[in-house]
């Protein structure tokens, strides 16, 4: 008996599906300046429960904060999230962040993330670039909290961390290489 649909089928009916899928929910998480300006006050809020976190924000030359981000995949998945670029405490720009990834993974999951500039240079370059690419165009070294709310001291002479945190608090394993961040007009 021949078989319905083939395996290059499922492939591709799977890679149309996380496009459509992707696509929609870049669309539909646009959102206007008072409300990304209000998702990044409440993630800066639950980044600065952390005893440490405070110290690093004011020794950033600028942090970069998507509040939400949506990341799902059956097989092949994708994110996008948006958020602003803070400078002294104040909204700078507004940003989108997308990646893309294939390999073992089903189901869809929220996360906030953050970019701390400790350098004036690093800062300087994200401004400059059109679209910026994690891991291309800098490297993040992505921090990890202990059990007490501490960040790893070992970060402290980054030039750019990264942060990927929850509601519930910072997650562990992520990876921040591979999203292209590119400004946005709100």
């Amino acid at each position: 008996m021949k078989a319905l649909i083939s395996l290059s089928d499922i492939k591709a009916r799977t890679l149309l599906l996380c496009c459509f899928l992707f696509l929609a929910g870049g669309n539909a998480l646009a959102a206007d300046k008072a409300t990304i300006d209000k998702q990044v006050a409440s993630a800066m809020e639950t980044f600065l429960q952390s005893p440490s976190a405070g110290q690093l924000i004011d020794r950033a030359h600028g942090v970069l904060v998507f509040p939400k981000v949506v990341e799902m995949g059956f097989g092949i998945g994708g994110q996008y999230g948006e958020g602003a670029l803070l400078v002294d405490g104040d909204t700078e720009a507004y940003y989108a962040s997308a990646g893309s990834s294939i390999g073992l993974q089903v189901g869809a999951q929220n996360k906030a993330q953050l970019v701390l500039f400790m350098t004036a240079s690093g800062l300087k370059n994200f401004r400059r670039a059109k679209t910026w690419e994690a891991g291309v165009d800098g490297v993040i070294t992505v921090a990890r909290a202990a059990e007490d709310g501490t960040i790893d001291s070992n970060v402290e002479r980054a030039d750019i961390i990264g942060f990927v945190f929850s509601n519930s608090g910072f997650m562990y394993n992520l990876s921040l290489e591979g999203i292209k961040i590119t400004g946005i007009q709100r």
